[in-house]
Parts: C-alpha cells; structure tokens; sequence
C-alpha cells in the first residue's frame, strides 16, 4: 500500500476485536512516530503506551466513550513546551510536533492493518494524574490502537476550491 492509499483508507475507528497487538507492529508505529519532523528537530514529544487494564479503567473519569477502551492499546501523545522551539512572535511549537508526531503513528497503524481514532475532548488534570505524567509533560491526544471491529464509511471532506488558495 502507497502512502496516498494509506491517507485515504484512514478511519476514526470507533470499535476495535480484543486481539492482542503485535510486538513488531507496535514497534514500527511508534518508530514512524519517533521519526516525525519536529521545529529546530528539538524533538519535544513524550509517548505512553497504555497496555494495563487497570489503567484504561481508570481513564473512564477523563474520557467517557465506552468503545475507546476495548481497543488492546491506548496511546497518549504527549507535548514538553519548555523543550519546544518557539517562534520569533513566542508561538511555542510543542503541540505541534506532538501532533505531527501522532499523526505519523496513526497512518502507520493503518498501513499495519491497525485502527485508531483521535480523541482530544479529555480531561488533561485527569490524564495527567492517572498517567503520572513528570511536571512539563502536556497530554495533547489520545488513540486506542487496534484492530478493526467495523470499518466506518469515508467521512464528508471539504472541496480543495473551500480550502486551498494559490496564488
């Protein structure tokens, strides 16, 4: 599979089989992830990997949509601001390779034949706090990782005329 039929197959995937994740599978997504270009290649991006069935329960109290849990895997992408490089204007760029970042991982995981679905509507004091996250560390977005129970239709996506200008 090319990458521009990996970018079209990509679905918010919102029901996953129990089946455990391959070791090597897991590997090579989070070393697509681990690949991401970052500002100034600062690199600042934490991941954790959340395996444990204690600690997915626990995220119930920071995100509450029941199918998000019965993927085998939850990852959380992670920001470190004060690592980040920063405009001349002050915009810190942190968020944004964090995302860059869980972007690699999520197309990576369809490639592998894995699902995922962007969550950012959680409660990051929660995340943090379950996660035992180290001061400095910002929890940006969320995926379950797994594979796929229903595969949904492709979404509504804007006309290129909407949104790109050329000039």
């Amino acid at each position: 599979m090319d990458i521009y039929e990996i970018i079209k197959k990509r679905r918010s995937v919102r029901s996953y089989k129990s089946e455990p994740i391959e070791e090597e599978k897991l590997n090579r997504i989070m070393g697509a992830a681990l690949s991401a270009p970052s500002a100034a290649n600062r690199q600042p991006i934490y991941f954790v990997v959340i395996k444990d069935e204690k600690i997915k329960r626990q995220l119930k109290n920071a995100y509450n949509g029941e199918w998000f849990y019965t993927a085998p895997i939850i990852i959380c992408a992670c920001s470190i601001p004060e690592k980040a490089w920063k405009r001349s204007d002050g915009k810190n760029y942190a968020d944004i390779d964090a995302t860059i970042a869980m972007d690699h991982l999520i197309l990576a995981a369809t490639a592998e034949g894995l699902a995922t679905c962007w969550i950012a509507a959680f409660k990051a004091p929660l995340i943090k706090s379950i996660l035992n996250l180290p001061p400095g560390i910002e929890p940006v977005a969320l995926t379950p990782v797994g594979y796929p129970l229903n595969i949904p239709e492709p979404t509504y996506r804007k006309p290129a005329e909407e949104i790109v200008q050329t000039i």
